[in-house]
């Protein structure tokens, strides 16, 4: 959890702002009393102050998970206490939200996990630990998903800290902070979704029952696409890199598990027929990264046997 100010004025202004205004994680996961700052070697927060390309922005697919009942009792920071609700089912808020970067990039967050400035999470201060939310910018409509992974911010006036990425993305970064809404997308154990106040939805399966295949920890693969059958048309395939979930021998089945990934991660997908087997991909894909981040998400939905390829068109 964090706190920290951000704004619109000349850049010495904010700094001096920060200096006196800035604190680090709340007493509960730091020492009793006092400024835990020792956890950090950069006093003021900031962008990246390193080269780091460009950033896939892949979304959190929300599932599934139960909260974190450690990090969700009463806790007080600065001298004020807040109790973490049971539930974000139905929440909707608007305010103004900022963001945190390369001060806290690989630290802990408050539901134990490591915060990659890159990746779209976020932090509030109420909402159950681990939460979805999709949020937009009221300011410019651009809309993102994001896990919610940890506490702050602990200003009044804000409502929402975002990761580095995630304020990019919704077109704030350079202002620093903006007015959003956050909608929580809630789903239950059995899959029924909720997302902010709306009605509650029935969960949909991708496939009813599948073939799976064992996965060869192979990163190249030749393999020809003459006989393709392919939901996202590709035009051509020449070295580029996909991330494979299955092997089906159903064209069908194959069609509608490309279709239900393809709508979930807001991926293009392909399946060429090899060996009389359809081998459903996600892809193409930019880097190992975002096939790292791919396969991460695909097992959180049940697909634990995908792996990265190349494929040739020769």
């Amino acid at each position: 959890m964090r706190y920290h100010n951000k704004g619109s004025r000349p850049l010495i202004v904010t700094f001096m702002l920060v200096f006196f205004m800035q604190g680090c994680s709340s007493s509960m996961f730091g020492p009793s009393s006092g400024d835990p700052s020792y956890r950090y070697t950069q006093k003021i927060d900031s962008a990246p102050t390193f080269a780091y390309g460009d950033i896939d922005y892949i979304e959190p697919v929300p599932a599934f998970e139960k909260y974190n009942v450690r990090n969700n009792r009463p806790y007080k920071v600065m001298g004020r206490y807040y109790t973490p609700m049971t539930t974000g089912k139905g929440f909707v808020q608007e305010g103004k939200a900022s963001w945190y970067g390369q001060k806290f990039h690989g630290h802990n967050t408050a539901n134990g996990e490591v915060f990659d400035m890159f990746e779209l999470t976020a932090a509030h201060t109420t909402l159950p630990l681990p939460s979805f939310a999709r949020v937009t910018n009221l300011e410019n409509g651009k809309v993102t998903t994001v896990r919610i992974n940890d506490r702050g911010p602990f200003h009044g006036d804000r409502i929402l800290d975002l990761s580095y990425a995630a304020a990019k993305k919704l077109g704030f970064k350079e202002k620093g902070t903006s007015r959003v809404r956050i909608e929580v997308i809630h789903i239950d154990e059995l899959g029924y979704v909720t997302i902010g106040n709306g009605p509650t939805k029935a969960p949909q399966k991708l496939v009813a029952k599948v073939e799976t295949l064992p996965a060869p920890k192979l990163l190249d693969v030749n393999e020809s696409t003459n006989n393709a059958a392919d939901s996202n048309e590709t035009a051509k395939i020449d070295n580029q890199l996909f991330v494979q979930v299955l092997a089906l021998s159903d064209t069908r089945r194959a069609q509608n598990l490309a279709k239900g990934i393809s709508d979930l991660l807001q991926l293009p997908t392909h399946f060429p027929r090899n060996d009389n087997l359809y081998k459903v991909q996600i892809g193409p894909l930019e880097n190992e990264q975002k096939a790292r981040k791919v396969i991460k998400d695909l097992a959180k939905i049940g697909f634990n046997s995908a792996f990265p390829v190349i494929l040739s068109a020769n």
